[in-house]
């Protein structure tokens, strides 16, 4: 059974305030939950699952969570607290970590992503999630960027924020301070055919905001300008491509090379 209190205080992670107030953001489903517990990157403060997800999880329970707060739930209590229409058996609050990376150490030799104001929590999801299926394992956000612990955000991730370290920066900062020595690439419309274009396997890549694009003191930084042609040259089409599937064209191109 649970309480009201209980039922109060989930729903109330759903504002980034209290999100932040408490460090901690809520994740569901079987699958998001299984990967963040089994990272061990991420302290598990709460879980309330099925008997069906216990009797299935018990290693798992014994490993990770040995000294953590659970209350065996049915659908229908499940169903009272989650944000999803359709809750996936369990549901549990999670600390948000505190990650220490030295940008240029990290980008001299791999590949990572920059965020300008990307709204869009689906968007913001499903470009981490694409991170860590591209082997990118650290996004430098905005201030402005959607939550990563917004609850439709990380669902999004599908259990990518396990393996891809998100971190909110001043970025004009973090680029005033990058060694000039590093690639830092941005998509625009001017910018060289990504697909005839000499591509490095290390650097930043820069993508702006879904109606805006990269803001003018970010782009100011950008040192290697990148075009996704459409196809064939010439042809009417759309205006401008969703910042999460131009970041997979993109990070796609990357790594065939």
């Amino acid at each position: 059974m649970i309480s009201k209190n209980r039922i109060k205080y989930v729903h109330s992670l759903e504002m980034k305030k209290y999100r932040k107030k408490e460090g901690v953001f809520v994740a569901e489903g079987h699958k998001l939950v299984g990967d963040l517990l089994e990272s061990g990157s991420f302290a598990c403060k709460y879980l309330m699952a099925t008997d069906e997800w216990l009797e299935q999880n018990k290693n798992l329970l014994e490993e990770s969570l040995k000294h953590v707060e659970m209350n065996q739930v049915t659908e229908d209590e499940l169903r009272k607290v989650s944000f999803q229409e359709k809750p996936q058996q369990v549901l549990a609050i999670f600390e948000q970590p505190e990650y220490v990376v030295d940008v240029n150490e990290e980008a001299n030799k791999n590949l990572c992503l920059v965020l300008d104001d990307v709204q869009n929590p689906g968007n913001m999801g499903t470009i981490v999630r694409m991170a860590d299926w591209f082997g990118i394992e650290h996004v430098f956000c905005s201030i402005g960027c959607a939550d990563i612990y917004n609850p439709k955000t990380v669902q999004a991730t599908m259990g990518a924020m396990a393996r891809v370290q998100v971190h909110y920066v001043d970025i004009p900062e973090m680029l005033k301070n990058l060694d000039k020595k590093i690639p830092v690439y941005g998509t625009f419309l001017d910018g060289e055919n990504l697909y005839q274009k000499e591509l490095e396997n290390r650097g930043l890549i820069v993508m702006g905001n879904e109606g805006k694009g990269v803001s003018e003191v970010v782009e100011s930084f950008v040192n290697e300008r990148l075009f996704i042609p459409n196809y064939p040259e010439g042809r009417k089409t759309s205006e401008s491509l969703n910042v999460a599937i131009a970041t997979a064209i993109i990070c796609a191109e990357f790594r065939r090379r």
